[in-house]
């Protein structure tokens, strides 16, 4: 099949969150299988496209008449391409906005990416069966596609697949922007962008792709109610049929204790003496004192209300006073970052933090922490409890989205990969992080249980093939 690959983010020339990774490594892997993949994503100012093997190719296309250049990059049967546009995306550092404000030109920027990636294939003689789209950014080509596209010889028999990564982000707009969209004012209905008299970019997609999916099947249920559909939930409803959740993958080359270049030492499943050593050194690293018989708690992501740090917080007195390590790195809520930064200098014993993202430190703590803790509030797919299986670190999550699809709970002995609670409140984590600790006491049974963590298989091949099937329904 000939695959065209859309999205916002491009790892690792440009991230945000998992959007980025998928955005690199399932493309990758649906070329693997032998299909021709084009990825199409802004170069933003932040690129040094040369620097990775990027050849320019100007006045490749024109945008609304307009004449645009791109950056293209070829691997096999994988082809990236860069959209240029020196306002847009070249003059910025940021990818939706500065560390206060989003950009207020968001919806002008990305229906630029929609309309630059949907003439790609005529000028580079594609003929992509599968139009695949991620996130609000890209839900705008689902419409173009069918409307503005409806003609073209070369996308008139392409069918759309519109991926939602995390529905809380949906890209709503004054309706006054709709003619500098170059729009009709009959898309601002009810059964198609209109949302609560806004646009809504992530609506888009979702009425106009021709299949829909998000990364996990749980998310995908969670999605279809009012707790968790976001507004958009009787939509999900009504498109049910269509909807399928596919988990994330994840990069197994990347991530492999076994020969990760970021790690001090290596192992695996069946010699955990590297592992060991990494928990030393991480100690060391972070300035906590170097003991085995404590048990290394660890966190890394984004300080925000989605992953339910506020829990932490609230459960960070009786944590300190526990004979436990916590190791933290993110950064996110100013408030939230200066209270971590505050328990770190009253407790230097207890609480390592790091405010920021260090790409190195985060295998580190993946593969020197004894227990990795996921309180979501809610999670797509997460891509770290996946990370901390693959490392030896005992998850210990929130049962929701892809959480509750990839750890399996504990059962005292011989099932299980991490630890499973329900409620979102701070005594259900604490309740738990002691289950873990109590587990942590018996080595054999421990070790048995994050040897089954190991084993398990979340590599993008199994991912990829999933979506093959779907592709391949599609378009039969």
């Amino acid at each position: 099949m000939e695959i065209l690959f859309v999205a916002s983010e491009l790892a690792p020339l440009s991230k945000s969150g998992g959007l980025g990774d998928v955005a690199a490594a399932l493309p990758a892997a649906l070329a693997a299988r032998g299909h021709a993949v084009s990825v199409v994503s802004p170069r933003y100012g932040s690129i040094d496209p040369a620097r990775h093997g990027f050849e320019a190719v100007h006045r490749a296309i024109r945008v609304r008449g307009e004449p645009a250049s791109l950056w293209v990059r070829r691997r096999g049967g994988l082809a990236h391409y860069l959209v240029e546009h020196e306002h847009y995306f070249g003059s910025r550092r940021g990818l939706y906005g500065d560390q206060q404000h989003e950009f207020g030109d968001n919806a002008e920027r990305f229906a630029y990416l929609c309309r630059a990636a949907l003439e790609v294939p005529a000028a580079f003689g594609l003929r992509p069966g599968i139009l695949h789209l991620n996130d609000w950014q890209t839900g705008l080509a689902a419409w173009l596609l069918r409307h503005e596209h409806a003609d073209d010889a070369v996308l008139r028999s392409t069918r759309s697949v519109f991926t939602i990564h995390n529905l809380a982000y949906q890209g709503v707009f004054r309706k006054e922007v709709l003619p500098a969209l170059g729009l009709p004012w009959d898309v601002f209905r009810f059964d198609a962008m209109e949302f609560h008299d806004r646009l809504n970019f992530m609506k888009a997609g979702l009425v106009f792709a021709d299949a829909l999916t998000t990364v996990s099947p749980t998310y995908a249920h969670e999605i279809q109610t009012a707790e968790g559909g976001e507004g958009l939930d009787g939509l999900l409803r009504h498109r049910r049929r269509d909807l399928t959740g596919i988990l994330n993958g994840i990069d197994h080359q990347e991530w492999d204790p076994a020969t990760d270049r970021h790690l001090p030492a290596h192992f695996d499943a069946h010699a955990l003496a590297g592992k060991h050593a990494c928990k030393r050194a991480l100690q060391e690293e972070l300035g906590l004192p170097a003991r085995a018989d404590l048990p290394l708690v660890a966190m890394v992501g984004r300080l925000a209300d989605q992953k339910g740090m506020d829990l932490v917080l609230a459960a960070l007195p009786d944590l300190m006073r526990r004979e436990l390590q916590v190791a933290l790195l993110g950064s996110g809520r100013r408030d939230w970052e200066e209270a971590f930064a505050g328990a770190a200098r009253e407790h230097p014993h207890r609480l390592a933090a790091r405010l920021g993202f260090d790409e190195g430190l985060a295998h580190r703590i993946e593969a020197g922490a004894d227990i990795f803790l996921m309180p979501s509030r809610f999670e797509p797919c997460g891509l770290n409890q996946l990370y901390s299986l693959r490392y030896g670190t005992v998850p210990v999550v929130r049962r929701v989205g892809g959480l509750a699809d990839t750890v399996q709970d504990f059962d005292g002995w011989k099932q299980g990969t991490g630890f499973v609670f329900a409620d979102y409140d701070p005594r259900a984590m604490l309740a738990g992080l002691r289950r873990a600790k109590e587990a942590f006491r018996d080595k054999r049974a421990w070790n048995a249980m994050l040897r089954r963590g190991m084993a398990q298989d979340y590599s993008w091949g199994r991912s990829a093939a999933r979506y093959e099937a779907l592709y391949d329904g599609l378009l039969r």
